[in-house]
């Protein structure tokens, strides 16, 4: 089974199967195919990934986010008076990922060459009908594309014209993408010309991506463009393989990324629902609204204040946040109304240690962005929505008959991004997700070499030592609150995969966005146009501030795994181009 954003992307996983890969070959070809295809996404974004491998019945996590590059610094950042690093362009930048990424995986745990995997998007990137979406998106950003001369070159073919960039079913040819790739190609052929291993080989085209003439090229193209990267900034950088984290819900252990994600705080939620009966409320109900709602907002909070980089200090308090008797302390904040001065707990405690920035969460509220209540959120095209629910991602699922399944969440170098030289590699956006002042969140301070607390959010459920649910989503700050619902709509509320992925959901705004001028609206709440009139009635008397959508998530997309037949359920949303293949 093969899941990504894109039908193309399904069918370049789908290809790949047919040729005898197996879920992690089939997710590298989807991911290069969609990082060809700009579903908001680029080669210069970064990946992660959770992987079940069969052979040892462990999940395991990829982390392929890149780094700040030297030079981005706090002061750096303040002298040109930014309150946060900014949303598009060269500064924008952390080093890319996504080539790493997918290297590391196919080297690791795939089973086919580099060459095999990077056909489709290869073949793409000689020239493909361009979908309206993309294409659209090019002319409606244009004039931000103007102002990087690589991207203009790449992205705009009819310069000077009333349309400049490609028409909808247009041949798109990127001539300079397709060099870069086939570099790696070449590189991986030589290798194992010269008796290298496939994984050598595989590892030989990813020191040429970041210490060859690749890199060479990108750190030239950024730096002309004002961007920050050295030879060295590429050079250093490592793919992580890590340990996930965990809680078990009801049964059923769920795992995420490290807290350089918001993954935890899906898995903080489950903590505090778990002492609710979710059941009994009914789905969709305003006891369950309320409810949920406030533990995004109790699980949030704390995400904003305490993620960060685990490898730079000072180190998250994951093990107290984690608490299941920490939740319970939450969940006991959870009020008939909703509470709009939720803010950050105190986890130190449940983890034996004293919290030593306690004098940081009495100033944080001052700190704080805050969207205008009295203004209502102006429908889809509302630039605050855009924060929350459109900046960036795509989502790929994959599952094989040997017991391989890959979740993966790509993400940056969306459009209008900036191109890095003649590579046509799209840089990342990433960091804008730093903060420049501690009392936001002194874990997530800008530094050189360190990666930004990221929205991107892969997800896998285990159930009796077997694969239950791998599911992902594209949506920003968004995602974990989609992804929660989801499995909360298959647990509690007995749907299918399907039905979980289509379902309404809810988006909670009373949590800071990580983009753009990273504004929360405490009460902000977007529900379905479906949702009847006696729960809307009743959810404002609880002092939710309300706008209704037909859409209500981004595309989710989802595997399920029946046992009992010994069947996969694969489950993609309607809100999107995403797309499914199974065979």
């Amino acid at each position: 089974m093969a899941i990504t954003g894109k039908p193309l992307g399904a069918t370049a996983g789908a290809m790949i199967f047919n040729q005898g890969g197996n879920a992690v070959d089939a997710s590298c070809a989807m991911l290069a195919a969609v990082c060809t295809m700009w579903d908001v996404l680029s080669w210069g974004g970064e990946t992660q990934a959770l992987i079940y491998n069969p052979n040892t019945g462990k999940v395991i996590a990829i982390n392929a986010m890149g780094l700040a590059p030297t030079g981005a610094t706090v002061d750096f950042f303040k002298e040109k008076n930014m309150p946060y690093p900014p949303e598009f362009g060269p500064l924008a930048a952390t080093t890319p990922g996504t080539p790493g990424g997918l290297m590391t995986m196919l080297a690791e745990y795939g089973t086919m060459s580099l060459e095999e995997v990077l056909a489709p998007a290869m073949e793409m990137a000689k020239g493909y009908p361009i979908e309206a979406q993309t294409a659209n998106n090019i002319e409606n950003r244009k004039d931000l594309i103007k102002e990087w001369p690589y991207s203009k070159k790449v992205f705009l073919p009819h310069l000077g014209e009333e349309r400049e960039a490609p028409y909808p079913g247009e041949v798109f040819v990127q001539d300079d993408l397709y060099q870069t790739l086939k570099k790696m190609v070449d590189t991986e052929k030589q290798a194992l010309a010269q008796g290298k291993s496939r994984k050598e080989a595989i590892y030989a085209a990813n020191e040429r991506f970041y210490k060859g003439d690749i890199a060479e090229e990108i750190v030239r193209g950024t730096r002309e463009q004002g961007g920050l990267f050295t030879m060295e900034d590429l050079a250093k950088w490592k793919v992580k393989i890590e340990e996930p984290l965990m809680v078990n819900y009801k049964g059923i252990d769920v795992y995420k990324l490290q807290e350089w994600t918001q993954g935890p705080a899906l898995l903080q939620s489950l903590n505090i629902l778990e002492n609710f009966d979710l059941k009994s409320m009914g789905y969709n109900s305003a006891n369950y609204i309320n409810t949920l709602y406030q533990t995004l907002s109790l699980a949030f909070s704390d995400r904003d204040f305490y993620y960060g980089d685990p490898e730079f200090l000072p180190k998250s308090p994951m093990k107290g946040l984690l608490s299941k008797d920490y939740a319970k302390e939450r969940a006991k904040l959870i009020k008939e109304n909703n509470n709009e001065e939720i803010g950050p707990g105190d986890p130190y405690p449940f983890q034996g240690e004293k919290n030593p920035f306690r004098h940081l969460l009495e100033k944080r509220k001052e700190a704080l962005v805050y969207f205008q209540p009295e203004i209502p959120i102006q429908g889809s095209e509302d630039p605050y929505l855009d924060h929350f629910l459109k900046a960036g991602t795509t989502s790929i699922q994959a599952a094989d008959a040997e017991g391989w399944v890959v979740s993966v969440t790509p993400s940056g170098g969306w459009i209008p991004a900036a191109i890095a030289g003649n590579t046509g590699v799209g840089l990342s956006q990433r960091m804008q997700s730093f903060v420049l002042d501690e009392t936001m969140n002194p874990f997530n301070v800008l530094e050189p070499g360190k990666r930004p607390r990221v929205t991107l959010t892969p997800s896998m459920a285990l159930k009796d030592g077997k694969p239950f649910l791998s599911f992902a989503v594209q949506g920003a700050d968004t995602q974990d609150q989609n992804l929660l619902q989801m499995f909360l709509n298959i647990v509690e509320f007995g749907m299918t995969v399907q039905e979980a992925a289509e379902a309404a959901n809810i988006t909670s705004y009373q949590m800071q966005s990580s983009f753009g001028a990273h504004e929360i609206k405490p009460g902000g709440l977007t529900l379905n146009s479906q949702v009847p009139s006696y729960v809307r009635n009743d959810l404002k008397k609880r002092g939710y501030i309300m706008d209704f959508q037909d859409r209500t998530s981004g595309p989710l997309n989802a595997i399920w795994f029946d046992w009992k037949h010994s069947t996969f359920w694969g489950g993609s949303s309607n809100n999107g181009e995403d797309h499914g293949i199974a065979w």
